[in-house]
């Protein structure tokens, strides 16, 4: 029988009266009228005569048949029916769910169902049919068989897929009244081998969830009872921290201005053990056991969202995964992050649209719509959202059509569904084993790894492709490569594996080191030249030595980094330029924590503890105020902080001024941001126009860098807020500068 719950007895030939000698029904099943009321709800257009005759046929069909509970058979088919309409399916797929079983478990035929429903219904209910007798344990070659089938039935459509779900979802909520242990037991890894991984393969991640949930406990007792009370314990010693973590996170967006739904979950205990098994683990270990949504607007504020919770918390390194931007084959879009909450809890934060948690939750299920005064499958729209479900299931349906033996077709098709690596070769032959999601840059390091310092592109099955494709089980990949060994931007967010990953970092701090090195050439050459000296006609040994450096290079670099001023080079170069810089340089570094030697105020109270903001770092020359909290002090803020809005009315406003020590004797760091073309010497340039206007950087590093722009930070000493300004504006001067802006903060 179709049904995981078994049937008790069949009806004699022909229809049987619907009811006759039954067993008194037990449970509740959607009525005739409830279940049309259902598909009206989302298709008012909906046929309704034709979901009528269907279920007046199906409980007519089934007749006396019961299930193990002791319910009418005809009640499974109505409430698998019923499963669909949550979906919001189309009239035939509701009608194929009515009749799924009727063809396998009654004595109607496929002619007669195309008779009464039409070609479209007869090729469902047959092509669900194909599956009715899966079994893992048993009869693996008719099983083998069917499967093959039906994966074929499934790929010309999808419909067949979803019904036969559903028909699973029904008996897998059932399964505890069938009495035979081990045959519930082969029902449960059936939908755990087969059934979940299907449904996930096309997005529906809801229903794979409670496939797992309900196939877990059957299938595998002592390790559900294990992880339950590992969860267990994990409420008692964390949960406080977790429940907090909830309103942080809406607390945090709301003040960022980002209007967000956030709810929290526990992982699943059969996802737990999977990776248990999958990554051999410790159950501690596991970053993701309890993990938050956060459901925005639209995707600019998925990144917003992103930005406002990695500075609010610190995130674990190389735990940010992007699917906006890099879908999942089964239309899957999110961003991702694991994040160190309160008392040391890592917590997983998935960041997505309302549309994209649709498609998440409900993948294929999630596209049928209105279109051309029709309701059906929309399937532009599904594939403009990332999802092809024919490309889905393509894997599969190449097996099936060139599987070899049905043993062999098993077997492959279990590992395509589950498997953790995909197998591809080099075009000699050689078999390459990867992680799932693995790229061709993957597949380079995995081969050697001077060919993947050298990666620019890749052949896949002789085609040239995007490095950033997903390789699939069997692909012959070849590496194109170049005689320059550099990192290319952006190539190792295509990586999967921790080889490529270190190796482009390790590629990616060798040019770091180079770039620092000739911007701190280029800051010791202006300092020298201000001082009456050329860099070329000047040995820097002697300086390196007494500055404790190795040799001139690493004199440059830790210029370029930041460690060490250009103007202490000059004067271990020349020791007798030491009076002219200290002249130069007679104005000293503010100190932060003695505000009151800066900051002065009419109102402030004698004793009154002064303190410089975070959020926009004044610095002398900037209007400003001080806001005063009892107990806390006085908070110094820029006139125009974004945060000042939000403390109106919650504490008292203090005018303030720069004390002529701050105006006239200090050194303040100003932050600021540049866009500049990603081209050779532009880094020079930018510390040129620095240097000329006599700023003097102290740090420096790379934000974001793309195959055109990147993004630049320096941290400047300068005399005051228009010393800033000017430099600034000088920057702006510059054809390869795109933006520059202070930064606050």
């Amino acid at each position: 029988m179709a049904g995981g719950d078994g049937v008790a007895a069949k009806p004699p030939a022909g229809l049987a009266k619907a009811g006759a000698g039954a067993a008194p029904v037990r449970t509740r099943y959607l009525r005739q009228f409830e279940l049309v009321e259902r598909v009206r709800a989302y298709d008012p257009s909906v046929d309704e005569s034709l979901i009528n005759r269907a279920y007046i046929y199906a409980t007519a069909a089934h007749g006396s048949q019961t299930r193990h509970s002791g319910d009418p058979y005809f009640a499974h088919p109505i409430e698998v029916a019923g499963i669909l309409t949550e979906y919001k399916l189309d009239a035939a797929t509701i009608v194929a769910g009515l009749l799924h079983d009727t063809i396998e478990d009654t004595e109607v035929t496929r002619k007669d169902i195309e008779a009464k429903f039409g070609v479209q219904v007869a090729d469902l209910v047959e092509g669900v049919t194909k599956l009715s007798k899966l079994e893992i344990q048993s009869e693996e070659n008719k099983q083998a068989q069917n499967l093959q089938k039906f994966i074929l039935a499934m790929s010309r459509d999808v419909r067949v897929l979803l019904v036969k779900l559903a028909d699973r979802l029904h008996n897998m909520r059932t399964l505890t009244h069938i009495p035979n242990a081990a045959k519930r037991r082969r029902i449960a890894l059936e939908t755990l081998e087969i059934y979940a991984p299907l449904a996930r393969r096309i997005g529906m991640e809801k229903m794979a969830r409670e496939l797992e949930k309900l196939a877990f406990g059957e299938a595998f007792p002592e390790a559900e009872a294990a992880i339950n009370e590992r969860l267990e314990q994990l409420r008692a010693d964390k949960g406080e921290n977790v429940a907090n973590i909830d309103g942080t996170i809406k607390e945090v967006l709301e003040f960022a201005g980002v209007e967000a739904r956030v709810y929290g979950r526990e992982k699943a205990p059969y996802s737990i053990w999977k990776k248990l098994r999958r990554k051999s683990v410790e159950f501690s270990d596991l970053a993701d056991v309890y993990a938050f949504r956060v459901i925005v607007q639209n995707p600019d504020d998925c990144y917003r969202a992103l930005g406002v919770i990695h500075q609010s918390w610190r995130c674990v390194p190389d735990q940010v995964e992007d699917y906006i931007s890099n879908p999942k084959p089964n239309g899957y879009r999110s961003i991702h992050t694991t994040v160190i909450g309160r008392g040391n809890v890592r917590v997983e934060i998935q960041i997505r649209t309302e549309e994209m948690d649709q498609i998440a939750e409900n993948g294929v299920a999630a596209h049928w719509r209105y279109k051309n005064e029709a309701y059906g499958y929309d399937e532009e729209t599904a594939q403009s959202a990332g999802l092809d479900a024919r490309e889905a299931i393509r894997s599969l349906m190449e097996i099936a059509e060139h599987g070899g033996d049905p043993g062999e077709f098993l077997e492959h098709a279990k590992l395509e569904m589950y498997s953790d690596h995909v197998f591809t070769f080099t075009p000699k032959g050689a078999l390459i084993p990867l992680p799932q999601g693995a790229t061709p840059l993957d597949f380079a390091y995995a081969v050697h790894s001077d060919v993947g310092d050298r990666s620019i592109g890749a052949r896949i099955n002789g085609v040239e492709r995007p490095m950033r494709t997903a390789l699939r089980n069997g692909d012959v990949v070849e590496i194109l490569t170049s005689d320059r060994v550099a990192p290319v931007p952006g190539y190792e967010a295509l990586a999967k594996t921790g080889r490529a990953k270190s190796a482009q970092r390790r590629l990616e701090r060798h040019a770091r080191r180079e770039e620092f090195g000739k911007l701190g050439r280029e800051l010791v050459s202006h300092a020298l030249h201000r001082y009456g000296h050329d860099l070329a006609a000047t040995s820097l040994k002697p300086a390196a030595e007494r500055l404790g450096k190795h040799d001139e290079e690493g004199l440059f670099i830790a210029v370029g980094e930041g460690g060490l001023k250009a103007s202490a080079v000059a004067v271990a170069a020349f020791p007798g330029l030491e009076e002219r810089v200290r002249k130069d340089d007679s104005r000293r570094p503010m100190e932060t924590e003695k505000a009151k030697l800066y900051v002065k105020g009419s109102d402030l109270t004698a004793g009154v503890a002064l303190h410089f903001a975070e959020c926009c770092t004044p610095i002398p020359g900037d209007r400003i105020l001080g806001v005063q909290t009892p107990g806390k002090g006085v908070v110094i803020h820029t006139i125009d902080c974004e945060q000042l809005a939000a403390l109106e009315g919650e504490a008292e406003w203090v005018d303030l001024a720069w004390t002529p020590t701050a105006l006239t004797r200090t050194l303040a760091v100003g932050r600021i941001l540049v866009t500049v073309e990603n081209k050779r010497g532009v880094l020079a340039e930018l510390c040129g126009i620095i240097a000329e206007n006599e700023g003097d950087i102290i740090n420096l590093r790379l934000a974001t860098r793309t195959v055109d722009f990147f993004d630049m930070i320096f941290d400047i000493e300068v005399a005051d807020a228009r010393h800033l300004t000017n430099i600034l504006a000088a920057l702006r001067t510059s054809k390869a500068v795109k933006d520059v802006e202070r930064v606050k903060g």
